[in-house]
């Protein structure tokens, strides 16, 4: 029979080794631990508003379900981001610098503790610092909205995904807007159900906000 080498205890093995019983069955997530979940709120400015430089259809009822969701995440305790776009100059035709437009709309108004990360680039992630407040929170799950669906936040939900984030797309708190190419026009609604659908093909699940809502509470 060959002689084992006596075993070396570590100091690690020597921590648990004074473990008690009531320590070792608590759960290793408590209601303490911080949230690995993030909601991105995007662009949701006056501009896209009636009465806005660049009106959105559905932008009223996609803010409103926004604002449901920016509550439930306050009361999770999840990090708020709030994404601000701005044009570097004066002539853009929305979300001019400095102006009452590129203000985020009263709807989704961010509190005085949240972040708002202001971008001048299509992707949120692009020249800002919103992976750095990511990353430095330990998120791991992206709750995205905002606007527009074809546009800001297919760039953020493609881009989250190939960072590694785990992505859910609200899709009823998104708004998008009539476009035309080659001749064609093509409605908001299916400008906005085309990059839905490839959206949720592969970057992100998509759900509405009810169905968010209610599978959150029913986790909890």
């Amino acid at each position: 029979m060959v002689d084992q080498p006596p075993l070396h205890r570590s100091e690690e093995i020597e921590d648990l080794a004074h473990l008690t019983a009531e320590d070792i069955n608590k759960p290793l997530i408590t209601k303490e631990n911080k949230s690995q979940r993030a909601l991105i709120v995007v662009d949701i400015q006056n501009d896209y508003f009636p009465g806005g430089k660049w009106t959105l259809h559905g932008i009223d009822a996609a803010a409103d379900n926004a604002a449901r969701l920016i509550s439930a995440a306050r009361t999770a305790g999840d990090l708020i981001v709030h994404v601000r776009h701005e044009f570097p100059t004066a002539d853009a035709p929305f979300f001019a610098p400095g102006s009452k437009g590129a203000e985020i709309h009263p709807k989704v108004q961010n509190r005085e503790d949240e972040d708002v990360i202001v971008k001048n680039q299509i992707n949120s992630f692009r020249d800002t610092k919103l992976k750095e407040i990511l990353d430095r929170n330990g998120i791991r799950e992206l709750i995205i909205c905002g606007a527009m669906s074809h546009m800001c936040i297919d760039a953020v939900t493609r881009a989250s995904n190939d960072f590694g984030y785990n992505c859910i797309l609200i899709h009823d708190a998104c708004a998008s807007r009539d476009l035309e190419f080659n001749g064609v026009k093509v409605p908001a609604e299916y400008v906005h159900a085309a990059f839905m659908s490839a959206l949720g093909f592969a970057y992100a699940k998509t759900m509405s906000a009810d169905e968010f809502l209610k599978e959150d509470k029913a986790g909890k």
